[in-house]
């Protein structure tokens, strides 16, 4: 037999040298990742279109002199501050501001209060609970401006039902002008502000209710930690970050309400009901001034970016504890 021993032909001079596993895997990680951007992509160009420019335009147009002269001559001469100077100097600016703020935090806490005890109400188990909730979800469904002309029929005060029903009851003498008197009417419209808010409210919230466990009420239970207290070591701990988002949401929208109060008061009487939103809207297509408009608009933006900020900041330092 012979010794010698059989060798393996050697590869052709010219074929590639085998990639190594590392080469491998960095090239599909890098396909991967370009694929993930592709997928992002049209997203992004979706948002740039429809967000982005809009609220571009709107910052340029706070700088201009947009008439509607413009829209014969296209021409928009920039003028600098000249739009916040008119708009932050008129008198009814100071009082829409102020009457902002009551609307939005009288909105915000009657919509989380009531939300978070109909929430609670609703998470434990009983008969026709789920029919209850969604009657709840009703005025959500409803157009805001079929939900104001309906309430403004309800308010109204001669012939509106809530005065004939508590004259009926005999708790008011006489009728109560919700709507046309100043000392009563940002009131009657942050209630049904409130009415229009709570299933949001309670939606999300009652959402965050279901994600917690059974278990640690369970556990809770056997160290005495029920109702109230159980609430306060259990259910508020949990359910903080779902909170943080409700308010800031509810911020949000609540800072651009127009359509309730237009239906209901169309900011009066004597702008006892006028805010920054609808003065926006006032300036832009009732007297065409769309600079001070888009002007009172980019105010709105930039109070909205100040409570997305915090929201930001308080939802970091939750996550960090």
């Amino acid at each position: 037999m012979s010794d010698t021993k059989t060798l393996a032909p050697a590869p052709p001079r010219d074929a590639p040298a085998p990639r190594p596993p590392t080469a491998r895997r960095s090239g599909s990680r890098r396909l991967e990742e370009i694929t993930k951007i592709l997928f992002v992509v049209p997203a992004g160009l979706a948002i740039v279109a429809l967000f982005g420019y809009p609220v571009v335009k709107n910052v340029v147009m706070g700088f201009q002199d947009y008439g509607l002269k413009t829209f014969f001559t296209g021409k928009a001469p920039f003028v600098g501050l000249s739009n916040y100077v008119a708009v932050v100097s008129d008198d009814v600016f100071s009082k829409a501001v102020v009457n902002t703020a009551l609307f939005t935090l009288g909105s915000i806490l009657g919509q989380f209060v009531i939300g978070m005890l109909l929430a609670l109400f609703f998470h434990q188990s009983f008969p026709l609970n789920g029919v209850l909730r969604a009657l709840f979800l009703l005025p959500w469904l409803l157009p805001l401006i079929v939900g104001s002309a309906a309430w403004r029929a309800i308010l109204e005060q001669d012939s509106g039902i809530l005065n004939v029903t508590l004259q009926n009851l005999g708790v008011i003498d006489g009728p109560v002008p919700w709507l046309t008197s100043p000392s009563v009417a940002l009131v009657s419209v942050i209630l049904v502000n409130i009415w229009l808010g709570i299933p949001f409210n309670l939606t999300l919230l009652y959402s965050g209710l279901q994600a917690i466990p059974d278990e640690l009420y369970e556990a809770g239970a056997l160290d005495g930690a029920t109702g109230w207290r159980a609430f306060w070591s259990i259910t508020w701990p949990n359910l903080r970050a779902v909170v943080s988002v409700v308010l800031m949401l509810g911020v949000i929208y609540t800072l651009k309400v127009l359509d309730i109060i237009l239906g209901l008061t169309q900011g009066g009487p004597a702008n006892a009901t006028q805010t920054i939103a609808l003065q926006s809207y006032q300036r832009s297509f009732v007297e065409f001034k769309f600079g001070q408009g888009a002007a009172l608009s980019n105010i709105l933006i930039v109070i909205s970016l100040a409570f997305a900020i915090i929201y930001l900041r308080v939802n970091r330092r939750q996550v960090d504890e």
